[in-house]
């Protein structure tokens, strides 16, 4: 069987019209990149388009040329309507995806002024957050919106929407969505993105366990907890339930270390080895400290030493320093003076 190129050629047409605009697309996007100087490349905005843009731009490409040039290809005319709904859907999902990828090179451009890394990162966790749950949102939206322009291109299910929406049962079936926990989570990722109770890389108790907002996502957020397991929370639960947030206004942090001695210590010679130690350590941020009798017990004083510093893992490496100086520095120092039990005894022999 001979192989006929003329014969075959209208349906060969669209397949070589694509070809070539992948090709043309790609050597015009080489050409660009190298053409273009250097300090242009390295602007945040000019790099995020090229890196986001390039594919869905080779997506909408052979669509769109496909779309205009379809009325002069010869093909058969039981054909022509298959082809047409076909392109349709394609230039649809090209659309849909490029206000993905432009939502994405503006997260891109939003955020490249806020360092989550930097030590004062108040701001930049705020921004983040803010920025993650809403671009979500929006993609979600854009999917929607989407899907709806491809379902109406097809003449039943267009019939369908116009019936639906004529009917006096609308208003009962967006209540009915209305309702669904998939909504209400939908809703509580957006609240939290507004409000803003909790962060990227917050410090948290939650469920009893202490650890550092890892990730939000639209449904659920992960908590990273201190020996590096994860707990995964659903995103209502920061909405409806109450929990402990260590960094909602700043990063800083009091630490407190409790020290249980004899009532014979002498407490301003502790208060100045605690002095000591916080000056001469380079986890204090040097804002605040001291040391005060919180409490006197039947055989003990209680000694409370605060003091601050710049984070929480900071804060637990000072308390656990100030804790081990001081319990040395009384042994060395006054070690008669570390806890006791007394007994006492009477003439007659008999212990109190």
């Amino acid at each position: 069987m001979n192989f006929n190129f003329y014969e075959w050629y209208p349906f060969l047409h669209p397949f070589i019209i694509i070809f070539i605009c992948f090709l043309l697309y790609y050597i015009i996007l080489n050409l660009v990149k190298k053409l273009l100087p250097k300090h242009l490349l390295d602007l945040g905005l000019v790099s995020s388009s090229l890196t986001h843009m390039k594919s869905p731009i080779a997506f909408i490409l052979p669509a769109l040329v496909l779309k205009i040039t379809l009325p002069t290809l010869k093909l058969s005319e039981h054909l022509m309507p298959t082809i047409a709904s076909i392109l349709n859907i394609w230039f649809i999902s090209s659309i849909g995806f490029i206000c993905s990828r432009i939502i994405d090179v503006a997260r891109d451009y939003i955020i490249k002024e806020y360092d989550v890394k930097a030590k004062d990162n108040l701001e930049a966790r705020k921004m983040h957050t803010q920025v993650r749950v809403i671009r979500r949102i929006l993609k979600i939206i854009v999917f929607i919106l989407a899907l709806s322009c491809i379902l109406i291109t097809f003449d039943k299910v267009k019939q369908l929407g116009v019936s639906i929406l004529a009917s006096a049962g609308v208003v009962g079936i967006i209540l009915g969505f209305a309702a669904q926990k998939s909504i209400a989570t939908l809703f509580a990722g957006l609240q939290i993105a507004i409000t803003q109770p909790i962060r990227l890389d917050d410090v948290v108790i939650v469920e009893n366990e202490w650890g550092w907002i890892e990730e939000i996502t639209l449904t659920y957020v992960v908590v990273k907890i201190w020996d590096l397991r994860r707990l995964v929370v659903p995103i209502t639960y920061f909405i409806e339930k109450p929990f402990q947030n260590w960094t909602r206004i700043s990063a800083d942090l009091l630490g407190t270390v409790f020290i249980y001695t004899d009532y014979r210590i002498p407490i301003q010679e502790v208060r100045n080895e605690l002095e000591n130690i916080l000056k001469n350590s380079n986890l204090w941020d040097k804002k605040a400290w001291c040391l005060q009798v919180t409490d006197s017990k039947e055989n003990t004083l209680e000694l409370r030493a605060l003091m601050s510093s710049k984070d929480s893992p900071i804060g637990w490496d000072l308390r656990c320093l100030v804790r081990e100086k001081l319990i040395t520095f009384i042994q060395e120092k006054y070690p008669e003076c570390l806890p006791k039990t007394r007994i006492e005894l009477n003439k007659n022999g008999n212990s109190n």
